[in-house]
């Protein structure tokens, strides 16, 4: 089966497609991270406070057992986060209707809006760029790239929680340090 691609393009070296596509998917992680990083300094929270928010703002409602779930966390360092986001009224907790043995979990509406606030010009932005870039067949191909690399990526942070870690790991995240060198903006 043909790639579209001659035997030079695929092999190994700096220049190669795998090493260049490499270098483009870490660029952008590190884009990512970056991003996040300052949305939680922005947002008054650590990294993994911010993550638990990002879950929450993409459903309507969820129980501490999924997000810790989804988190890869502990219940009790769940109940630990949720204290905190609560004290900042990021969330709201709520006996379950069916079962009185469960809590559900829900983003309030000042939280979304802050969060919001602060990404939607970067969707606005990137949306606006992307399109006027790429053919709506590229933007499919895109898409499922993503889809794809995602669920390749999700196999591999499965893989790595059954994994011991090498020492005792703390449960609350990390806090964010504000910009890059700890230089004042």
């Amino acid at each position: 089966m043909s790639s579209g691609m001659d035997s030079e393009e695929l092999e190994d070296g700096p220049g190669s497609v795998e090493a260049r596509l490499g270098a483009a998917v870490q660029g952008y992680q590190s884009a990512v991270d970056d991003f996040d990083r300052e949305l939680a300094r922005l947002m008054g929270v650590n990294e993994t406070d911010l993550r638990c928010l990002e879950i929450l703002l993409s459903v309507p409602e969820i129980t501490p057992r999924e997000l810790s779930r989804q988190l890869g966390l502990t219940t009790g360092s769940v109940t630990t986060m949720l204290d905190r986001l609560e004290k900042l009224a990021y969330l709201t907790r709520t006996p379950h209707p069916d079962d009185r043995r469960k809590t559900l979990i829900r983003v309030t509406p000042e939280a979304a809006r802050r969060a919001y606030g602060l990404i939607g010009p970067f969707i606005e932005d990137a949306t606006r760029r992307v399109r006027g870039r790429y053919t709506p067949e590229q933007l499919e191909l895109v898409i499922d790239y993503l889809a794809f690399t995602r669920d390749i990526q999700q196999e591999h942070v499965e893989r790595l929680r059954e994994m011991p870690a090498s020492r005792a790991t703390r449960t609350g995240g990390r806090q964010s340090p504000g910009p890059r060198g700890g230089a004042a903006r």
